[in-house]
């Protein structure tokens, strides 16, 4: 799965890859989920109340009405939604049917395989509901996965899901102690057993129903919850409904592994703290926006550097978080956290402008998630016009030919072969989704093209979605099959927010490399500065004639590209349903598209033209279009 798996806010992904509900919305589903369990219970009990009013009707529609036709009419003839895709029948069995034939997943059978009680049984579909694996991937449970324990899952995914009620086990012949409900009672004694054991499993639905409310209240702590809904915050709490893209967006970004992937990531997080943290001419008494701020790391080097005020917003429940980090640093009085969405907050105490707007708004194929859309918006709201600076100042979408056999042997060629069958079916989807992995240097083909230049200070959100020529020259001395075309970006951080001088180069990190190991101030000590090496990423370039030339501006850089320490993004890479062959001089050139995804305007839908031409051949192969989705 892709997650990026970025993204704090927005407010700003995947990739990529997990998720947490607001307060509000666990609240919302928890009470949900009450309501669902009580109204099976009173369903119930109706039907006890009306059995005994209808004591004296015929005895034919007595009959007629068994327990099993209760069962059915209240739990499984209501519309239940597949556990794989958009389809909807009128029954928990049907569902159940459909799922069975039409992905292979038989719910009942894996619930019976791995002996799962019925809250284990609870957090598998809701698992599935959630996080969408593969039918493959659901029937490989093994039962012993960290899912089956947390509390999260416990939550309803779809709002009176009829499969959290249903299992296999319920009511079942087996308990009804020799009874066969199924055939009329022949006399009274039968009649007066068969009222009985009606009586027996009504009241072990409401000692289950009690059961459930205390183990979800203990283990959820439902007392708490609602206390702190009604507790006031220090916090500035924007309350705005969210769009259905942004849910799933602003859920993943509450959980704390997204946080730790992003802040381990040494080059991203080091480059940060190396342009903020060694240019306090830019941040000394600069009243500063972080969009997205996630953890509020970013907003504690600006307060570091000298900030007089930062303003730290964040639309997910990290924000929370990122408020008592604050304090326990103790910049409370530099540092105030918003929660809210960047499009509808307002900063406090009047303040209409900032100096600087910094944020880390990069996803995968730089532009997943769209949160640069928000970034954007906070530029247009709130950046002084004269004079304001963004961070980071520019990004340039980098593409190229890649040999990428690894990969394709690990998605595709292993299908092939599995035990003598050959499952090859099972990898026309990589054909389709853009794969986000690491690929080494030794497999790029050619020297990579720029397919979007982004200057942050003046990039518009229409012009995000775009068309680009491009042209690729086979550098290998041997003739390689290259099956894949790989994107990643360089980004750049200028003192003056503008852009880059023509023919900067992005800092390439290495293992070893100074900025990811000396940029941490230790019990805040201020920094020293050290004697520039030659490679110093953070050197400031001086022209021949410096009398006669202005020296170009200090730019700090990072690339996420197959050349550098692999970063959280990794590379974005798009499979060739047939390989090209490539040696040096051999020319691709065609068109790259990418817009925002109509399904999902924070996924991308990438569109690839191309043509190959052998440099010691006239003629040109025909062109080739391939669609992808970045999700």
């Amino acid at each position: 799965m892709m997650f990026k798996s970025s993204r704090n806010c927005d407010f700003a992904g995947t990739k990529s890859r997990t998720q947490v509900q607001s307060r509000d919305c666990r609240k919302s589903n928890f009470d949900m989920s009450l309501r669902l369990s009580s109204h099976f219970i009173e369903e119930a009990e109706g039907h006890h109340e009306e059995r005994d009013k209808e004591s004296s009707s015929s005895s034919e529609d007595e009959a007629d009405l068994t327990w099993e036709d209760w069962v059915s009419d209240s739990l499984t003839k209501r519309p239940i939604k597949s556990l794989f895709d958009e389809t909807t029948l009128n029954s928990v069995e049907e569902i159940v049917a459909y799922d069975k034939k039409t992905h292979g997943f038989d719910l009942d059978e894996v619930s019976t395989r791995l002996a799962l009680d019925p809250y284990q049984r609870i957090r598998l579909i809701n698992w599935i509901r959630k996080e969408k694996p593969s039918p493959t991937e659901a029937n490989a449970v093994q039962g012993n996965e960290d899912f089956f324990k947390s509390d999260k899952y416990l939550i309803p995914v779809v709002e009176d899901d009829p499969l959290l009620q249903a299992s296999t086990n319920d009511w079942s012949d087996e308990e009804d102690e020799g009874i066969n409900t199924n055939q009329n009672p022949i006399d009274l004694t039968t009649a007066n057993r068969r009222i009985k054991n009606f009586e027996e499993k009504l009241e072990q639905a409401r000692k289950d129903m009690k059961d459930y409310r205390d183990f979800v209240s203990k283990r959820l702590n439902l007392a708490g919850l609602a206390e702190a809904l009604h507790e006031p915050s220090s916090s500035t709490h924007i309350a705005t409904p969210l769009r259905d893209d942004d849910s799933h967006y602003f859920q993943s970004y509450g959980e704390n592994d997204i946080h730790a992937v992003m802040i381990q990531d040494k080059v991203r997080t080091a480059t940060y703290a190396a342009y903020i943290m060694r240019n306090p001419e830019v941040f000394r008494d600069a009243v500063v926006l972080d969009v997205g701020c996630g953890t509020g790391i970013l907003s504690l080097f600006a307060a570091r550097a000298g900030a007089k005020r930062v303003f730290a917003v964040d639309a997910s429940d990290i924000a929370e978080k990122a408020e008592k980090i604050v304090k326990a640093n103790g910049f409370e009085n530099v540092i105030t956290v918003i929660r809210g969405k960047i499009e509808d907050i307002s900063l406090p105490d009047d303040v209409k402008h900032v100096d600087i707007i910094v944020s880390e708004w990069m996803g995968y194929a730089l532009l997943y998630e769209s949160m640069l859309d928000s970034v954007l918006r906070a530029r247009d709201r709130f950046l002084k016009p004269q004079g304001g600076i963004m961070a980071p100042s520019q990004c340039q979408m980098m593409f190229a030919l890649c040999e990428a056999g690894e990969i394709f042997k690990e998605r595709v060629g292993f299908w092939s072969d599995i035990y003598g069958f050959d499952l090859s079916a099972m990898a026309t989807e990589v054909y389709e989704d853009a794969i986000v992995d690491v690929v080494g240097p030794e497999t790029l083909a050619s020297e990579p093209v720029v397919v979007k230049d982004l200057h942050i200070k003046d990039i518009t959100t229409s012009q995000l979605s775009f068309s680009t020529p491009f042209k690729l020259i086979g550098t290998t001395d041997r003739r390689t099959k290259v099956r894949a075309f790989v994107l990643y970006f360089d980004t750049f951080f200028t003192v003056n927010g503008g852009p880059v001088p023509e023919g900067t180069n992005v800092h390439i990190a290495k293992e070893g490399d100074p900025i990811l190991a000396e940029v941490w101030q230790v019990g805040g000590k201020p920094h020293i500065s050290r004697r520039m090496s030659s490679g110093d990423p953070l050197k400031t370039k001086q022209h021949p004639n410096p009398e006669k030339e202005k020296p170009e501006p200090k730019v700090t850089s990072f690339s996420t590209g197959p050349k550098s320490v692999p970063t959280h993004w990794k590379q974005t890479l798009f499979l060739l349903r047939e390989p090209i062959t490539v040696h040096e001089g051999t020319v691709v050139q065609g068109t790259f598209k990418c817009k925002k995804s109509e399904g999902n305007s924070r996924e991308l839908d990438v569109e690839i033209h191309y043509s190959v031409k052998d440099e010691s051949d006239t003629a040109v192969s025909d062109i080739i279009v391939q669609l992808y989705k970045v999700r």
